[in-house]
């Protein structure tokens, strides 16, 4: 049995400890080696060059279900070389998630940086009975990824303190919020920037592959990750409780910085809760006139034979969605007063658009990877032997998909960039089920899944550093080891309740998202 300490965790064996942390450490170190994400690709790139020399040198082809033979086009080449320069900035400029995220960041980043979404958070998780705490803090953190990073910085202290103030264990509050925001990054009532941006890169490979292949919407999931909201909530409640609180028992304020027990939650000004109300309201008369041009029969939005799934109303959901965030951002900046002149807004689009240079550089790279990938025909060449290998052993159902989805886990943690990370395995897998029948937007849930379960897992992740650092104030002798062995029930139970939730909507046959059935 496992000795309680007074502050509230365990002292775990030392053997055991020790080969947690040089499990951890491993992984740490592996990752470590690994380079920037934009020389990765870079990387990549050129590695695909060389194997398509050596491939075209050996004659490989493939034969595809259609009975067309494909052979390795060699990029070290005369016509390799003229492909390179001559699409450099086409593969660039024409990169189906760059100007989808932009746009998108037009809006959440200005309602981010006029104060909007933190105001917001804050007021979802003040004043509320001790007995919701823990449900109410999980729903904000899986809905304040709309905010992107920016909710990891905001809402785990912020729950700490609440915990704290109801007399339930900090470190608690620090770790369940974490839990929801980073392992639950992916699933959202709302159509996020990682909708958007996932959507677009597997639009990028799958119509590179397949040009008539119909393009993945950011809606395509939605149904998924909306159920998968409610999902979280419960299984990252129940975890909370049954295991991380019992387990952290009382919290011993001893060994805390005192300067952070004192510290108290800024109640919510007027001006800010007169700005919530004001956006909430034009957000409100917005979806309304929205909803005016889809409801009727003959709406503006509606398509040409009165339906919605193929619509103009679902294939412009990006500028539909980046006018409602200017609507609240402007909205509350005008009322809260973080907004003083007109002028303001696009200042502050313009700070946001900074913070996506990162973002912009990978794109380069990664989109000069994908291109090659598709233009050398080794993409085809794999997905076409992977789904005869496959099928072969016949894996075509869901076992293989899970299969993709734990996959997807391990390899996230070393490389946390969830679009790094799809952009890399993408052109693989994308085609690769996509030859078994499987719709793009299903392959896509597989992956989602993968990548946000085991994000708390990853020491590669910059926040789980800061989230160290947030506990040792409410403890200072907790160290990774501690972190890790709190985490792991987190992420093993998360992605197993994720898995099943997936196959039985999969046995279900339910749509993933609007209009769209797991096969084709």
């Amino acid at each position: 049995m496992e000795n309680q300490t007074q502050n509230g965790g365990s002292q775990k064996p030392k053997k055991e400890e020790g080969r947690a942390l040089r499990f951890l450490s491993a992984i740490e170190r592996a990752g470590n080696k690994l380079p920037d994400p934009f020389m990765l690709f870079i990387y990549l790139a050129v590695f695909i060059a060389i194997v398509s020399w050596i491939m075209s040198m050996l004659g490989v082809s493939v034969t595809t279900p259609e009975n067309e033979v494909v052979e390795v086009n060699n990029m070290i080449s005369k016509e390799g070389l003229i492909f390179a320069l001559s699409s450099m900035l086409d593969n660039f400029t024409g990169f189906a998630p760059l100007g989808l995220v932009l746009v998108m960041m037009f809006g959440i980043g200005l309602a981010q940086h006029v104060g909007f979404f933190e105001v917001a958070m804050r007021g979802m998780v003040a004043n509320i009975p001790k007995s919701l705490v823990t449900y109410m803090v999980i729903f904000t953190g899986v809905l304040g990824n709309i905010a992107s990073d920016a909710s990891m910085v905001i809402i785990p202290p912020l729950a700490a303190m609440i915990y704290y103030s109801v007399g339930k264990h900090p470190i608690a509050g620090l770790l369940t919020a974490f839990v929801a925001v980073s392992a639950g990054f992916t699933a959202n009532f709302l159509i996020a920037g990682t909708d958007v941006l996932l959507s677009g890169i597997s639009t990028e490979v799958i119509q590179g592959r397949y040009p008539d292949a119909r393009s993945v919407s950011p809606l395509d999931n939605w149904y998924f990750m909306a159920a998968s909201t409610i999902m979280l909530v419960f299984v990252v409640a129940f975890i909370s409780k049954k295991f991380i609180e019992p387990r952290l028992g009382e919290f011993n304020p001893e060994f805390a910085d005192q300067s952070i027990l004192t510290a108290k939650i800024e109640k919510l000004r007027p001006e800010q809760k007169r700005g919530i109300r004001n956006a909430l309201i034009a957000a409100g008369i917005y979806i309304v006139l929205v909803s005016l041009l889809i409801v009727p029969s003959n709406g503006l939005l509606r398509g040409e034979d009165g339906g919605v799934l193929q619509s103009p109303f679902l294939s412009n959901i990006v500028p539909l969605i980046l006018v409602l965030f200017i609507v609240l951002a402007v909205s509350y900046g005008f009322t809260a007063g973080t907004l003083k002149k007109i002028s303001d807004v696009p200042e502050k689009m313009g700070i946001a658009m900074k913070e996506m240079s990162g973002f912009i550089v990978l794109v380069f790279a990664a989109a000069q990877f994908i291109a090659y990938f598709e233009w050398t025909n080794i993409s085809t060449i794999i997905s076409v032997n992977g789904s005869n290998t496959l099928e072969s052993m016949n894996m075509t159902g869901i076992g293989a998909m899970v299969g993709f989805t734990l996959i997807s886990s391990i390899v996230n943690l070393f490389i946390t960039s969830g679009s790094a990370l799809w952009a890399l395995l993408a052109p693989v897998f994308l085609p690769m089920f996509y030859q078994l029948g499987y719709d793009p937007a299903y392959t896509q849930v597989a992956f989602r899944i993968g990548d946000s379960a085991f994000n708390i897992l990853s020491p590669m992740n910059p926040y789980v550093v800061m989230l160290l650092g947030f506990m040792k104030r409410y403890d200072k002798r907790t160290g990774l080891g501690t972190l890790m062995s709190l985490m792991l029930p987190f992420a093993l139970l998360i992605l197993a309740a994720w898995i099943v939730m997936f196959v039985v909507w999969s046995l279900l046959g339910l749509q993933v998202g609007p209009g769209v059935d797991i096969r084709l």
